[in-house]
């Protein structure tokens, strides 16, 4: 097993974070490097953690510093500039944030860069690491619920706070096959001007290559199912030949199976606050273990997630141009969905 070295640039809510994560891997990572613009923060961060080599500029950190890991918690307009720098220095592999883009053009841009310079890139779809997520995936795999026959996911954040990390959630349940076509339909551009961008409201139909249907609600119009925390108001649910389960990402889980004998069973665990945190922790690990061996590929994997933000812009096109979109799509560089639904949707 290889020790790597990591330079974090960004130190908000999520880059200390991302620095707990690592530093809670110790035997794994080192963290050589802090950048941020804000020199408060980063003097403050520098303080906390020891860590006292500090920048507040990316490229010179990366240049003077040469790590293998290179991590960046920013917002989405700040992507594929980092990329650029990653490439530029040759790190091994990167960790950002989500939505991994604003647009399909720049997702797939980013992508093909990782790609092309064999940089092992993980966008932040960690709550599949939560208590109630990997229960929900053991009764699934079990076969307690038998076949697999739809899945249904619902957010009330809307699409690029929650619905990017829902839709990374759906392709991993299904075992990450490839979906076929989607149909979908958006309202309401308040949201639009976000610094996460998106339609007010989301519904989409996925139907996958191995014959799944799979239906995605994001935004105020979804399910609610606990008003009083709105970050955590969301659930997937898998549906099956003998049964359901579901979990939501506050470390609640339900199940209907052939193991509950006619009853509905409900779990809950530590919440999302308890957790947050912790679950960053084998996130990191993970990338640890696809650095010392290919095999061992990241269930945050760059491809799935371009994959993901590919089905969630195919729904918005489908919206627009109201028809039936197929994946993959063509041309991907020209589509800006956000773009045409500032200018086409109605006020």
């Amino acid at each position: 097993m290889g020790t790597y070295k990591v330079a974090i640039a960004g130190l908000g809510t999520r880059g200390k974070t991302h620095l707990k994560g690592f530093l809670d891997n110790n035997d794994r990572f080192e963290v050589i490097a802090l950048c941020d613009i804000n020199e408060k923060m980063l003097s403050e961060v520098s303080e906390t953690s020891g860590i006292r080599r500090i920048y507040t500029d990316a490229d010179s950190m990366l240049a003077h510093e040469k790590p293998d890991v290179f991590c960046f918690a920013t917002l989405p307009d700040v992507r594929s500039s980092m990329v650029e720098l990653a490439v530029k220095h040759k790190v091994k592999a990167l960790a950002f944030e989500k939505p991994m883009a604003t647009s399909l053009k720049e997702a797939h841009y980013i992508t093909s860069l990782c790609k092309e310079n064999g940089i092992k890139a993980i966008v932040s779809h960690q709550q599949k690491y939560l208590t109630s997520f990997q229960k929900l995936k053991s009764i699934v795999d079990s076969g307690e619920i038998g076949a697999i026959t739809k899945i249904h996911a619902t957010t009330i954040p809307w699409l690029s706070q929650l619905g990017t990390h829902f839709m990374d959630y759906m392709i991993w349940i299904n075992g990450g096959g490839k979906a076929k076509w989607v149909l979908g339909h958006v309202h309401g551009k308040d949201k639009l001007s976000d610094h996460h961008p998106s339609p007010d409201y989301m519904l989409g139909k996925v139907q996958f290559e191995n014959g799944i249907h799979a239906y995605i609600e994001c935004g105020y119009l979804s399910p609610s199912f606990m008003k009083d925390k709105f970050w955590a108001d969301n659930r997937l649910t898998v549906h099956g030949t003998h049964g359901y389960a579901w979990a939501d990402s506050d470390g609640r889980w339900g199940g209907f199976t052939s193991a509950t004998k006619g009853d509905m069973v409900i779990g809950e665990g530590p919440d999302w606050d308890a957790q947050q945190h912790l679950i960053q922790t084998p996130y990191l690990k993970d990338l640890a273990d696809w650095l010392d061996d290919d095999s061992k590929v990241h269930s945050c994997n760059i491809e799935t997630s371009y994959h993901g933000y590919e089905i969630l812009e195919g729904l918005g096109l489908s919206a627009l141009e109201h028809r039936l979109v197929t994946l993959p799509l063509l041309s991907p560089e020209s589509i800006d969905v956000i773009e045409r639904m500032k200018s086409e949707l109605p006020e």
